[in-house]
């Protein structure tokens, strides 16, 4: 099958979208989509003591039809959320379900008493770099070689204000 036509077959019904807490029944699929993701994935241990050990983190899967699309990852402590890590099955990007995940993360660290949040992103993802600056974030520096595994330079983003943009925020099912 051409490229195209893989493509096409493989667009999906965001508005089927649940997102829901992340459990350590989710790893292996959570996994999955992390290798394919990342130079250097997190390690089963990594994302199983997230999960059980870190009071502030809070992790959760998006489902489509039950099956898993992408996840997410925040710490929140005092009045600021920091994105951990995000990342879409590569057979699903560029559908909406990053933005979808992230109004999701606005919502629930504004639930969690947050008023901002940061994260970083690989100096080459122009793509995501585009998806954080259409949801507000804005670039505050540059942390020199942060990625052990290219030494590559991560940019630090800032989004002040986590107040609802539009009505689309909270129109993600989730469950809890």
């Amino acid at each position: 099958m051409p490229a195209r036509q893989r493509r096409v077959a493989e667009l999906i019904n965001v508005d089927k979208l649940v997102i829901s807490k992340m459990t350590p029944r989710d790893l292996d699929e959570v996994l999955e989509i992390e290798r394919q993701s990342y130079p250097t994935p997190w390690s089963r241990n990594a994302f199983h003591s997230e999960l059980t050990a870190n009071l502030y983190a809070h992790y959760f899967t998006a489902r489509i039809d039950g099956m898993l699309v992408g996840y997410f990852g925040m710490w929140v402590f005092f009045d600021e959320a920091h994105i951990t890590n995000i990342a879409v099955n590569p057979k699903f990007r560029r559908q909406g379900i990053g933005e979808q995940m992230l109004r999701f993360a606005f919502r629930k660290a504004r639930e969690l008493g947050a008023t901002k949040m940061t994260l970083e992103v690989r100096f080459s993802n122009y793509g995501a770099q585009n998806l954080y600056r259409k949801l507000g974030f804005q670039d505050r520096g540059i942390r020199k070689g942060y990625y052990s595994d290219t030494n590559e330079d991560a940019i630090i983003m800032w989004k002040d204000d986590l107040s609802p943009d539009s009505p689309q925020e909270d129109e993600v099912k989730w469950m809890m």
